[in-house]
């Protein structure tokens, strides 16, 4: 599994709405995502991150814009990969993401635009992880 959540091309292939990640050389990857609808409004963000890698143990993704610039979009969080329960064979993986948008919608509409971003993340993580047990049963 490690070997799948280190390789930036497959990470995108199995993340709903990512377009692309690019590895930028040593630590940094920058995500690009598109096809994400929020009240009528189509946004296809882009941001940096700091991918820290503990081989076969936990990526830690922190923001990581290009010095001099701000992006509108943001990821912090992790992935850890741990010994699975007793009785269970493989790897367990478990992840926590931030994100954050910055989104040309009037702030009254906040509570709305975030009911649909957290579904749009939720569909994004089940869906991710359907992808990734079915690229790993394929071998």
């Amino acid at each position: 599994m490690w070997t799948v959540l280190t390789d930036p091309d497959v990470v995108a292939g199995l993340t709903p709405l990512v377009r692309s990640i690019t590895d930028l050389g040593g630590d940094l990857w920058r995500w690009q995502l598109g096809g994400i609808d929020v009240l009528g409004a189509s946004l296809s963000p882009s941001f940096t991150v700091t991918m820290a890698f503990r081989p076969q143990e936990r990526i830690d993704i922190t923001p990581a814009p290009p010095p001099g610039r701000s992006e509108r979009a943001t990821v912090t969080g992790w992935y850890v990969l741990t010994e699975p329960p007793p009785r269970r064979s493989g790897v367990h993986l478990a992840t926590s993401l931030t994100i954050g948008v910055e989104l040309p919608l009037p702030r009254l509409s906040r509570r709305a635009v975030e009911a649909s971003m957290q579904r749009v993340v939720d569909g994004m993580g089940v869906a991710f992880a359907k992808n990734l047990l079915a690229h790993l049963a394929s071998g």
